[in-house]
């Protein structure tokens, strides 16, 4: 089937690419609809880090819907992120299907543990920052007065703040993948990322510094020591995968 498609007509891979794309809508709505069964679950498991603020552990931090479709758009959203996690590695794989008959066999060969690495990078990226950021930062924001003032947070917008950090940090997390993925196509290489170490270091500290703004320096190095490996881990396998010049052909030797 592969075969065949690499040199199929173009309205052939566009009907290809048709069905591609609704295989992946369907797993995207299984997934929602299996989500929206556990939307209330989910809503509770991104209530933890309010738990380390000294404010919510006496009650005195309340979340509120100001809107009457609040709670729907909420139970949606939640859902939509969720079941796009679950159905990731089906849609994945519709998207291989369709570009693995234009690839070399070397470089199928690399595409599935890429696939793979790319998740588990995401994925570990998003348990980094549930785990270990976000309780710092929430509760240096739900507490900063101590207190004189009672937090009326609003739910909606409390979970898509905790959903977009989320997904920012599983996206941080792809740094090697993307390193290796512009070394291969050319845009970048280890040498010039090794020569812009020192710009990479700056972006990263300011950029730990935004995520946590608490005055507590080890919570910004927290953030900013396994970011800056991710850059050199990038750097490593940008060399590893790097493009190699084509080797000069050898005359056969004649028998």
């Amino acid at each position: 089937m592969m075969q065949d498609l690499k040199s199929a007509p173009l309205f052939d891979h566009l009907d290809e690419l048709r069905k591609r794309l609704i295989y992946s809508v369907l797993f995207l709505v299984a997934g929602m609809g299996v989500a929206w069964n556990y939307r209330v679950d989910l809503i509770e498991l991104l209530k933890e880090p309010l738990k380390y603020s000294r404010l919510y552990q006496e009650n005195k931090v309340q979340l509120i819907v100001t809107q009457l479709t609040d709670q729907f758009l909420l139970s949606f959203n939640i859902s939509l992120w969720a079941g796009l996690a679950l159905a990731l590695p089906f849609i994945l794989w519709q998207v291989w299907a369709f570009v693995a008959p234009g690839l070399y066999a070397s470089e199928r060969k690399w595409a599935i543990p890429f696939i793979a690495g790319a998740g588990l990078a995401f994925a570990a990226g998003v348990v980094f920052g549930f785990q270990l950021v976000l309780p710092t930062m929430v509760r240096f924001f739900v507490d900063f007065l101590g207190g004189t003032v009672t937090p009326l947070l609003n739910l909606a917008s409390y979970m898509g703040m905790i959903i977009t950090f989320l997904v920012s940090f599983g996206l941080a997390f792809e740094m090697p993948i993307l390193a290796v993925i512009l070394t291969r196509i050319g845009i970048v290489n280890h040498t010039m990322l090794r020569k812009g170490w020192r710009f990479a270091l700056v972006g990263i500290m300011v950029a730990a510094a935004i995520i946590t703004p608490t005055p507590d320096p080890g919570s910004m190095l927290l953030v900013a020591g396994p970011l800056y490996l991710l850059f050199e881990l990038g750097v490593v396998l940008s060399r590893v995968f790097r493009i190699q010049p084509p080797a000069e052909e050898t005359p056969a030797l004649e028998l």
